[in-house]
C-alpha cells in the first residue's frame, strides 16, 4: 500500500511497471476503486510506469465531509503527480475520472501530454438528477442506488450474470459521504468551454450499452477537441475496461503507440 498525504488527507495509490518508463495514469469512475483497471493491467504494453489512485471518498483514500468541488478532485491528483515527479503523462479517465482529466489538462498541460476520455463528458446529467440521487442515498443508503446503477453500467449480458455482483458489492461498499461528495462535484461541473480550448492528443471511448454517458454524449465532448479520435466498444456499458478488457487494452496500446508515448 502506498499513501500520499495532502493537507492532512491520505490518498491511496499504486505504482507499478517500469519506474523509468513513460507515465500512464488512471482515474476511476464514481463508486469504484483502483481495482476497476485490474483486468487490463496484464494486457498493457511493456515499459510503462503505471499509476492508479483512489479519489477522495473512495477505496482506501480518506473520506472528507461532503460536498466536494471538482477543483479539489483535480488538485488531489495534481499534488499526487507532483509528489511522484510525473510530467507528460498519458492520462486515462473514466466517467468522473474523465472530468478530472479534462480539468487537469486545462489547469496543468505540463502534466498531461495526451489523454483518454472513456465514458465521460464535459457535462454529465443535470443538477436535479444528481440531487435526486443524493437525496436517495441520504434517506435509504447505497442499496437502491446500486440496483439502478447496475442497469446503467452494464450490458444486458453482464447484468444478468454473476459477473455483475462484485461490482454491485464494490458500489454498495462505497462510503455514502464519498459518493455524495463526488456527486456534488459532477453536478456543478460544466467543462464545455474549457475543454473546447484544449489542444492535445485525445482518444474517446464509449460503450454501446452505456446509459450513464451514451456514445453520442461522449462523442460530443471528444469532438470539442480538434484532431481527437472516437471509438465505440460493442458489448459494453459504462465500464468497458471491465466488460471488454481486451478491446479496451488494444485501443489504449494503439493510442500509446500513435502518440509516441511508447
Amino acid at each position: 500500500m502506498q499513501v500520499f498525504e495532502r493537507n492532512g488527507m491520505h490518498i491511496h495509490y499504486i505504482e507499478e511497471g517500469d519506474p523509468n518508463g513513460a507515465p500512464l495514469v488512471f482515474s476511476n469512475s464514481l463508486g469504484t476503486d483502483i481495482r476497476l483497471w485490474d483486468q487490463i493491467m496484464p494486457l498493457l504494453a511493456e515499459g510503462l510506469r503505471i499509476i492508479r489512485y483512489d479519489m477522495r471518498g473512495h477505496g482506501l483514500t480518506d473520506c472528507p465531509d461532503a460536498p466536494y468541488a471538482m477543483g479539489a478532485l483535480i488538485s488531489d491528483v495534481e499534488a499526487l503527480l507532483e509528489h511522484l515527479n510525473v510530467r507528460d503523462c498519458l492520462f486515462v479517465g473514466l466517467s468522473i475520472g474523465g472530468m478530472i482529466a479534462q480539468g487537469l489538462a486545462t489547469k496543468r498541460l505540463d502534466l498531461i501530454r495526451a489523454m483518454v476520455l472513456s465514458n465521460t463528458a464535459a457535462k454529465i446529467a443535470t443538477p436535479a438528477i444528481w440531487q435526486d440521487r443524493i437525496d436517495s442515498i441520504q434517506k435509504n443508503g447505497m442499496g437502491p442506488v446500486s440496483d439502478a446503477t447496475m442497469k446503467r453500467w452494464f450490458s444486458p449480458r453482464m447484468y444478468n450474470s454473476g459477473a455483475m455482483l462484485p461490482w454491485k458489492n464494490m458500489l454498495q461498499a462505497t462510503r455514502p459521504e464519498g459518493y455524495i461528495g463526488c456527486a456534488h462535484a459532477i453536478a456543478r461541473t460544466d467543462f464545455i468551454a474549457t475543454t473546447s480550448a484544449l489542444r492535445l492528443p485525445v482518444m474517446g471511448i464509449a460503450g454501446d450499452h452505456d446509459s450513464s454517458t451514451p456514445p453520442d454524449l461522449v462523442r460530443e465532448t471528444v469532438d470539442l477537441i480538434p484532431g481527437s479520435s472516437f471509438h465505440i466498444i460493442r458489448g459494453a456499458g459504462h465500464l468497458p475496461c471491465v466488460e471488454q478488457p481486451h478491446e479496451f487494452a488494444r485501443l489504449l496500446n494503439t493510442f500509446l503507440q500513435s502518440t509516441g508515448h511508447i
